[in-house]
């Protein structure tokens, strides 16, 4: 005979449930403008790729993975998702990135230059004094 599964105690807490009216009518929507700006920079990853199956070449062993990464992609973007409009503001929106990294990357360089010998570098002013 299969046991069976103890009855409620009298007394324990009962799961509860949200009050009526405090969830939400519908879920979250997804933000168009982030959804198109991600076609667009995935739009230009195909492209990059598809320029670089003639320097792989397309029977070698990253060529041919090239073009089974292409085979997927090219399906998850639509046509005309990638206008030079769009490509010259995605190539500007990574040179700034760039500038921004190598400005934190020399930030980093001179914080580690003029930290005190034996490591330590940072932490409160009053820190090393205690």
């Amino acid at each position: 005979m299969a046991p069976q599964a103890p009855a409620a105690v009298p007394g324990s807490p009962q799961p509860q449930q949200a009050p009526f009216g405090t969830t939400p009518a519908t879920g979250p929507t997804p933000n168009r403008g982030l959804e198109a700006a991600g076609l667009q920079r995935l739009g230009s990853v195909v492209k990059n790729l598809e320029e670089m199956i003639p320097m792989f070449g397309a029977s070698s062993e990253h060529g041919r993975e090239v073009l089974k990464a292409l085979n997927i992609l090219v399906k998850l973007v639509p046509a005309g998702s990638v206008t030079p409009a769009s490509q010259r503001n995605n190539i500007e929106q990574m040179a700034m990135r760039n500038v921004k990294d190598n400005q934190q990357m020399q930030a980093l360089q001179q914080q580690r230059m003029q930290g005190a010998p034996g490591g330590g570098t940072g932490g409160a002013p009053g820190a090393q004094a205690a």
